[in-house]
């Protein structure tokens, strides 16, 4: 109610990007001062129950809700995101040199359609600083997730080295990576997701992963975030590439450059949409890619999570995880402790005892 009652409308009289870089920057004071971290578990912290700890990618996630990229792009507040309930974070996208991103205004809010519209366009500051601030903290509760991208001005054709550079300035410090081809706020990435182009990428991010991994002696698990916005013969033939690439597992969805049935005037911007719209389109590829690969390919499923029946529907559909990033903006971070006591419920409506009994139970 705190957030709700006070901060909310607070935060949504200012310019989202402002209201944006203010909750960074609380989250980064509160998370680095002594027993900051503390008190933001006492307020919002989700203590882990059996029933919903998920054990996946060689890694312990306490909850399945994770917190999707796009939010903490520069890692600044992992420490306060990973006291406010979250089983598990992405930070980035994080390209190898740091740019500015798109032009401003480039966050908008749609609030009677509960979404967020944004061409931010990966604007971070660099694969070297995100190592340098991962590098520092002094513990992580929750696995950490670097989701890495292209430069703006780098082609198509030279896309590789800009993951590979990602790669290996931060292997040390992610706990799993995720590949990012699907953003439609960068110049024809999403041209990556399609035939010789994609097998031939994920080629070369898989031989780099192999590497580190010798150079490191540790193996790390990378994913890849695949767009909504493509025909069920295009996705299936994106799967297929997927499956036979050796990667570990794949986020459904990105953002959506779709308008349907949206009402606010900002829906004329051009961005992605995120948030309650892309609920319905999220799941559906959610459940086409278990069904195609006979959930053999681990799915995080992301987009229009806000309530537990919202996060429960995907994973019945075939994601062992789920993330969120829209229902923070709106909910505010009460949202995991509602999350968390709902999924709850819900095991044990449908007499299950895990959290894992229920993935894939719609294809059963």
């Amino acid at each position: 109610m705190l957030y709700r009652n006070v901060a909310k409308p607070f935060f949504f009289k200012m310019d989202p990007e402002k209201a944006h870089h203010m909750v960074i920057g609380g989250l980064h004071t509160a998370g680095s001062l002594p027993g900051g971290s503390s008190l933001l578990q006492s307020m919002y912290g989700v203590s882990e129950t059996p029933d919903l700890a998920v054990d996946l990618f060689g890694l312990h996630f306490p909850t399945p809700v994770g917190l999707a990229a796009g939010l903490d792009k520069n890692a600044a507040a992992v420490e306060g995101f990973s006291s406010i309930g979250f089983g598990f974070m992405e930070v980035g996208t994080v390209t190898p040199k740091g740019q500015p991103g798109n032009d401003q205004p480039r966050l908008f809010r749609l609030p009677p359609d509960e979404a967020l519209l944004n061409r931010m366009g990966f604007n971070n500051e660099g694969a070297e600083a995100m190592a340098q601030k991962l590098s520092r903290l002094k513990s992580r509760s929750i696995p950490v997730a670097v989701n890495i991208g292209k430069n703006k001005v780098t082609p198509n054709e030279e896309a590789y080295n800009d993951y590979l550079e990602c790669i290996r300035k931060l292997y040390p410090y992610g706990d799993f990576f995720v590949v990012n081809i699907s953003s439609p706020n960068t110049p024809d990435l999403r041209n990556l997701q399609y035939g010789s182009e994609l097998s031939s990428l994920i080629a070369h991010i898989m031989n780099e992963m192999q590497q580190q991994a010798r150079i490191h002696g540790e193996s790390k698990h990378i994913l890849v975030k695949i767009a909504p916005d493509v025909s069920n013969e295009e996705l299936e033939m994106m799967i297929d590439a997927l499956s036979a690439s050796g990667i570990s597992g794949i986020i459904a969805t990105n953002t959506t450059i779709g308008r349907d049935g949206l009402t606010h005037p900002n829906k004329k911007e051009t961005g992605g949409i995120s948030g309650r719209p892309l609920r319905a389109r999220s799941t559906e590829v959610v459940s086409r890619v278990y069904k195609q690969t006979g959930g053999r390919l681990p799915i995080i499923g992301s987009g229009g999570i806000f309530t537990a029946e919202d996060a429960y529907e995907k994973i019945r559909a075939g994601a062992s995880l789920v993330e969120i990033y829209t229902a923070l903006i709106y909910e505010g971070p009460e949202v995991n402790r509602r999350l968390h006591a709902g999924l709850r419920e819900l095991l044990r409506r449908d007499g299950l005892s895990h959290i894992s009994e229920a993935v894939g139970a719609d294809h059963r």
